[in-house]
């Protein structure tokens, strides 16, 4: 038995006439159809439901056929879609044949066929017929498109945001030409592509993403990383700073301003040096703090300033022993204390993980 189910996801015959749904049967269907067309004869779904008839009419004669008006909600897909499917099993359950039942479904566009594997799930589809204004079905395919794309974040984000800065090119030329600086706004709108360009064809944005979401759990956990993070980071461009301050310093200092390039790179860690321990020290000290305070705390954790210090202890004076401001023995010197705190720190923590490890208040 081929069941001929027709469509109407948002639900106009139940909103706008006074059928319940499901409708089962050609004069119920073909009622329902006049009903809607005297009620909004605009409504596309008037010419799913005649189509339904019409499919009636014509398989009558050839097999066992039975006509069906469906609905769904009106405003929510999932809701809609799960509503259809409820009154497809009451219409299943009405039919009394015992012949094997396939549907044929008619919608009035791609966004009613959205129902079609939530009907298929119940009977077996043997083909789906779209009835709409012959004038109107590339305009209705394309609203359709279009809707689902503006639906999709991520869609909407790859379009919209390159097009928004576009369309504000002009009012912003309006503005900076009453200020005076009419060529700011070319500058910053390609600056503005540029940067969303490159987000995008870089995936920077999960990055950042990522990046905010750690910060977020960072001040609600009172995490100290937090802090040490930002204070290393203020480090960092000081030591930088002071690094290009040196350099310039020696370049002063030497003749004719020729400096070598180990003496460029000596003269930038020279400089940075110092601030750079001090950046990975505080760094290291706030995650072990945190590790602390999450009970994961290894003992082998407090290499990490140490090991830092003699980095940073070994750089400074090899730099400054390229900088002529230390001996050969000064440098020996740092380059065995460096090694020993390095070693000197690995098995003292080893021995104390390997004896506290368990029993110690440190997992505790």
């Amino acid at each position: 038995m081929l069941l001929v189910l027709c469509v109407d996801l948002d639900d106009d015959l139940g909103r706008k006439t006074d059928f319940d749904t499901p409708v089962v049967g050609r004069d119920a269907v073909e009622d329902a159809a006049v009903a809607l067309a005297t009620a909004d004869p605009e409504d596309s779904d008037v010419n799913v439901i005649f189509e339904g008839v019409h499919l009636y009419d014509r398989i009558d004669a050839e097999e066992s056929v039975e006509v069906a008006v469906v609905t769904g909600t009106e405003g929510d897909d999932v809701n809609a879609n799960r509503e259809v499917g409820e009154e497809v099993d009451t219409v299943l359950a009405s039919l009394t044949t015992s012949e094997e039942v396939t549907a044929v479904i008619v919608t009035d566009g791609a966004q009613d066929e959205s129902v079609v594997p939530v009907i298929r799930s119940r009977v077996p589809v043997d083909g789906v017929r779209r009835v709409v204004v012959r004038q109107a079905q590339d305009l209705e395919s394309m609203y359709y498109t279009i809707k689902q794309v503006l639906n999709d974040p991520e869609t909407r984000g790859t379009i919209l945001v390159p097009l928004g800065i576009l369309l504000l090119i002009y009012p912003l030329a309006i503005v900076a030409d009453w200020v005076g600086l009419p060529g700011a706004v070319f500058g910053s709108t390609s600056a503005l592509l540029g940067l969303y360009v490159l987000f995008r064809g870089l995936g920077l944005e999960r990055t950042f993403d990522h990046l905010a979401k750690m910060v977020r759990t960072g001040l609600y956990a009172g995490r100290v990383t937090l802090i040490t993070y930002v204070v290393a980071a203020a480090l960092l461009v000081v030591g930088g700073v002071s690094g290009v301050e040196t350099l310039e310093a020696v370049r002063s200092d030497a003749p004719g301003g020729n400096v070598s390039a180990p003496q460029v790179l000596a003269a930038l860690i020279y400089g940075a040096v110092t601030w750079f321990a001090a950046a990975g020290i505080t760094s290291s000290l706030g995650q072990i703090t945190d590790e602390y305070l999450a009970n994961r705390f290894q003992w082998r954790y407090l290499n990490a300033p140490f090991y830092v210090l003699a980095i940073g202890g070994v750089l400074h004076a090899v730099s400054a022993y390229f900088l002529n401001e230390v001996s050969l023995q000064y440098l020996a010197g740092m380059l065995t204390a460096g090694t020993m705190l390095g070693l000197t720190s690995t098995l003292v923590f080893a021995v104390a993980e390997s004896r506290y490890s368990k029993s110690g208040p440190a997992r505790a």
